[in-house]
Order: C-alpha cells, then sequence, then structure tokens
C-alpha cells in the first residue's frame, strides 16, 4: 500500500508539472484574440475581446485560475468554438478510444505471437520471412504507411474508405497504420525477451527430458519472459493515444488528435490544456497500471521495492 500510495503522489505531481509547463508554453505562442478578430478591428475592439476571454489579467492570476479549472473539473470555454471545453473533449474521445483500443489490440494479437515464433524459430526460414516485416514496421513513419495504406486498399482496390468514421470499415486503415510501429517494437521486445529465456538452464533441462515446446511455453517461458513484454505494452498503450495526432490527421479521424491540431492552429488555449492535461493523465495512470501488473506478475518485484526502502 505504501509503494501504491507513493506512486499516486508521484502520478499527482508530474500532472501537476505537465499542467504548469503547457500553460506558460502556450502564453509564448502568441494572442489569440490577433486570429480571432477581423482585420479591421480597432484597438479597443481588441481590447474589448481580450477582456472577455480574461486575457488581460496577470498570468499569475491566469495560472491560478486554471489551476482551480482542473480541481474542480470545469476547463472553461473553448474561444473558438463558444462551447465548455469539458463537452468538446467528451464528444470526441470515444472516437479517439476506439481507434487506440483497436489498435491496440492488433499490437497484441499479432506483435507478441509473431516475437515469439520468430524467437523459437531462429536461424530457420521462418524467422528469415518475419524479421523484415518487423524492421520495415518498426522504421517507417505512421504517415508514409497512412498514405501507402490509402493508395493500395482506398485508392487501388476500393476496399475501405480512406477518411471518415460512418461505420467499422472506416476504423480499419487508421487502426492499422497506427499499430503498425507498436506491432513491430513489441514483436521485438518478445523475440529479446524470449531468446534470454530460451537460454536459461532450466529451459535446456526440460528440453533434455523431452518436455516439448508448446508445454514449456504456456508453463515457463511465457510468465518468465512476460515483464518485459507488459512493460512494453503498457508504453506503447500510452504511445497510441500520443501517436493518435498523425493518424487521425491523415485518415480525417474525429478524435482528440484532430481536435488538438485544431485547437493549436487557432491558439485555442483552454482546449488545448485540456486535451494535453488529459493525455498526460491517461499516459501517467497507464505507467502506473503497468507497475502494479509488475507485482502481480512477479510479487518479487514488489516485494523487493518495499524491503529496500
Amino acid at each position: 500500500m505504501l509503494y501504491v500510495g507513493r506512486r499516486i503522489v508521484q502520478a499527482l505531481v508530474s500532472i501537476f508539472g505537465v499542467a504548469t509547463i503547457i500553460f506558460f508554453i502556450l502564453r509564448l505562442t502568441g494572442d489569440p484574440v490577433l486570429l480571432m478578430v477581423p482585420q479591421n478591428a480597432t484597438a479597443e475592439d481588441i481590447a474589448v475581446l481580450r477582456h472577455a476571454l480574461g486575457l488581460d489579467q496577470p498570468v499569475g492570476l491566469q495560472y491560478l485560475q486554471f489551476l482551480k479549472q482542473i480541481f474542480t473539473a470545469d476547463l472553461g470555454y473553448s474561444y473558438i468554438q463558444n462551447m465548455p471545453v469539458l463537452d468538446i473533449v467528451m464528444e470526441r474521445i470515444p472516437y479517439t478510444i476506439d481507434l487506440a483500443i483497436s489498435a491496440l489490440i492488433l499490437t497484441v494479437i499479432i506483435g507478441v505471437p509473431l516475437g515469439m515464433i520468430t524467437a523459437i524459430y531462429k536461424g530457420t526460414w521462418i524467422e528469415k520471412i518475419c524479421m523484415p516485416f518487423i524492421l520495415v514496421g518498426q522504421s517507417m513513419p505512421a504517415f508514409w504507411t497512412g498514405i501507402l495504406l490509402i493508395m493500395l486498399f482506398a485508392v487501388q482496390l476500393k476496399w475501405l474508405p480512406s477518411s471518415g468514421a460512418e461505420n467499422l470499415q472506416s476504423l480499419i486503415l487508421p487502426a492499422m497504420t497506427l499499430a503498425s510501429l507498436s506491432i513491430a517494437t513489441v514483436a521485438r521486445m518478445t523475440r529479446s525477451s524470449m531468446l534470454e529465456q530460451l537460454g536459461q538452464d532450466y529451459v535446456r533441462t526440460a528440453r533434455s527430458k523431452g518436455v516439448g515446446i508448446p508445454r514449456m511455453l504456456y508453463r515457463h517461458l511465457l510468465r518468465n519472459a512476460s515483464i518485459p513484454i507488459i512493460t512494453v505494452i503498457g508504453l506503447e498503450c500510452a504511445n497510441l493515444l500520443g501517436g493518435s495526432v498523425i493518424t487521425e490527421t491523415i485518415f480525417a479521424w474525429p478524435g482528440l488528435g484532430q481536435l488538438t491540431i485544431q485547437a493549436i492552429a487557432a491558439r485555442d488555449f483552454p482546449l488545448v490544456q485540456a486535451v494535453v492535461v488529459l493525455g498526460a493523465a491517461v499516459y501517467i495512470f497507464i505507467n502506473l497500471i503497468t507497475d502494479l501488473i509488475y507485482g502481480w506478475v512477479d510479487p518479487r518485484i514488489k516485494l523487493g521495492r518495499e524491503t529496500s526502502q
């Protein structure tokens, strides 16, 4: 419980740090009022709008008001859409969650088995066929993967839509694009972890006794190799949310990623702050859950941390 409490405190401090940094960085990007008023606006018109948005107050006072909004879950109003920021975020977040979960499922069901196969069949023709796909997936940027998928499946074959979120088919290409890098990363980590375990004495002993790979894989290898795999899956789960910015822009997917780009371009301070703080909170929460899973998979980790303190 002490470890969990300390990790929660660290998470709260991290979120506070992110909120502070994004608040002051946004103030260095320029005055959003200048983008909102017409070109023939007078200085008085600009001053009136700045006062209405609260931007004429001292920065320190604006910062305190921002912290109050975070603690009260009242994130203010969007400068551009003139709607509560929380309503806008809640309207977009289901699309991002659907995309991230779909990409995570593809990552796990493809990346983990692919890494296991390349480790078990190291040096064979199976590994020689699989490894180029892993290397290409890890080296190719998401925007290029998305463009290639659009050209193949939407333009040439006309099997899938190239943009929008009208139906389940619209989710396939964005999910494949978002998962491509994560699949390769998880596959390489799984392969490395499995190779390390396959070189252990207990594996050689089990093989000498005639224990088959499937039984040994289920009873020993997976559990012993799971810690680094869980780590990278947890990190990739958080990265999927952050990487959705590029993917959602390419496929015009109406999630938080596309909303972030639009808000940054318009200098919509309250909206950008809300999305960034929410993203940081999700990232930190996932890392916290990953740490707690460590203790469930291998109790020695949690015990070691507590006794070392």
